[in-house]
């Protein structure tokens, strides 16, 4: 019995497991899911230093003629500290004396003769100084478990001076598909048989969400070739197929599934497209059956499978997060299920796309997002304010958000 979009995601979010963990290097981080969390083991600043080339004055001596003792460099152990008519010049990131009260930069000041300058007539109490832990203070947490890893995350673990961190390890994804009238896109094709776009659309989708792929191969349209192709499958994490889940005389996906004692943990969804899909587990792997439909296809792994790869990789965002935009068209829908449209959105209009039949292929490579609708929605009009999700960039939030419109 079909399910509705809402209860779908929940089973998936009930049942889904995270993967194991591994140590990597800071280095190697980037887009992985932190398994630990972190926190400073140094105040930053470590120390109070200069934020400008200039000079470390009094404030007693402002608009006075006063004498240079002392050059401080940045990553000096100098700690020349001076009295009243006096200052040190200093650089960027230098440690400042203690003696201290502001620091002037070099461009503010006149030079009088070789060691002597004139201070402005306004200097402000600190002005220009750095303090110890104004960044960061030691034993603050800095990063969580479950965050997202990214290039400002090597930033604030290098300047720890940590190494290495513990992270999820990239979910293992295994794919095939089915169908005899179908041919890999290197392969020769008869005036009846069509190239299959599926599999290395998925492929591709998954690699470019941070996972091990592998695609095992096409399967012929018997229970005996599909049940060789899950076995050869139930190494990964996750399986994802394409066809063979409707009523025909040759789908044969999901007695093939069952033969492994498969717990389905939905059998259909009342959506458009997509109606068909079935998920379900064998052991530790997660199964994801979706339609043969390449449009169809494309479409439920963006609203599900997108899920169940973030509920793998331990990330704490699992929820589809949303963009505002206005409808840049009228937009006509048949009522009486929870439909997928796929369109453009240009930053402030989202446009439906016209052709968007279920077995297209030529519509998303003109889409960067899509619209989910209600079965109540019948009709949005041009400028209605909609709620709609990126699919060619990574979007996701930690607060589940309602998405319907």
């Amino acid at each position: 019995m079909s399910i509705c979009i809402k209860e779908a995601l929940r089973i998936i979010s009930k049942n889904i497991a995270k993967v194991s963990c591994e140590i990597v290097p800071i280095e190697n981080i980037q887009d992985r899911i932190l398994a630990e969390d972190i926190y400073a083991k140094l105040s930053l600043p470590t120390f109070n230093n200069s934020a400008m080339d200039g000079y470390a004055v009094k404030l007693s001596d402002v608009n006075k003629e006063i004498k240079i003792i002392d050059t401080i460099f940045a990553g000096s152990e100098k700690t020349t500290n001076f009295e009243e008519g006096q200052c040190v010049k200093i650089m960027t990131g230098a440690r400042i004396p203690t003696s201290t009260e502001a620091i002037v930069p070099k461009e503010l000041t006149k030079d009088i003769d070789e060691n002597t300058i004139l201070l402005p007539s306004d200097i402000k109490n600190n002005q220009h100084v750095r303090f110890t832990g104004e960044d960061i203070e030691k034993g603050v947490k800095l990063l969580n478990q479950g965050d997202d890893l990214n290039f400002s995350s090597v930033t604030i673990l290098a300047s720890q001076g940590i190494t290495h961190v513990k992270v999820y390890r990239k979910p293992k994804i295994s794919v095939f598909t089915s169908g005899e009238e179908l041919k890999l896109h290197y392969e020769k094709i008869e005036d009846y048989q069509l190239y299959n776009s599926n599999t290395p659309t998925l492929l591709a989708r998954t690699q470019e969400l941070g996972a091990d792929v592998t695609f095992v191969g096409m399967a012929k349209d018997s229970v005996a070739s599909l049940q060789e192709m899950i076995s050869n499958s139930l190494y990964a994490d996750f399986i994802i197929t394409s066809g063979g889940i409707s009523v025909g005389d040759a789908d044969f996906t999901k007695e093939a599934f069952d033969s492994f004692d498969m717990e389905t943990l939905f059998d259909g969804i009342t959506i458009k497209p997509g109606k068909p899909t079935v998920f379900g587990k064998i052991n530790n792997t997660y199964i994801l059956n979706l339609p043969g439909n390449p449009l169809a296809a494309a479409l439920i792994f963006e609203v599900f499978g997108k899920i169940i790869m973030q509920k793998l990789s331990g990330s704490k965002n699992i929820y589809h997060n949303t963009l505002l935009a206005k409808m840049g068209k009228k937009l006509n829908n048949k009522k009486g299920r929870t439909t997928i449209i796929p369109g453009f959105f240009d930053g402030e209009f989202f446009t439906a796309s016209e052709k968007r039949a279920a077995g297209m292929v030529g519509v998303l490579h003109k889409c960067n997002a899509i619209m989910v609708l209600n079965k109540q929605n019948e009709s949005l009009e041009k400028d209605a304010l909609v709620k709609i999700l990126p699919i060619t960039w990574k979007f996701f939030t930690d607060v589940e958000k309602d998405y319907f419109n």
